[in-house]
């Protein structure tokens, strides 16, 4: 007599395919976050000096600012 079990999953197919997944994932949670800090330096850089000044900073904060928000 013989049996033949089919119950068993391919367990590499699964952690490949999740790892995949993940590193998709990384990617794009890198790249939203370099284009918040993108379009958080342009919005500063358009005010002026006096506008800068009545929220606090002066244009050598900008680039500060903006980079402090990327997830790394």
């Amino acid at each position: 007599m013989s049996t033949f079990d089919t119950s068993r999953t391919t367990y590499g197919t699964a952690s490949a395919v999740s790892r995949f997944f993940a590193m998709i994932s990384d990617i794009t949670t890198s790249v939203v976050a370099w284009n918040d800090a993108r379009v958080t330096r342009n919005a500063l850089a358009a005010l002026s000096d006096r506008e800068l000044d009545d929220i606090g900073l002066s244009r050598s904060d900008i680039d500060a600012i903006a980079d402090r928000n990327i997830i790394r």
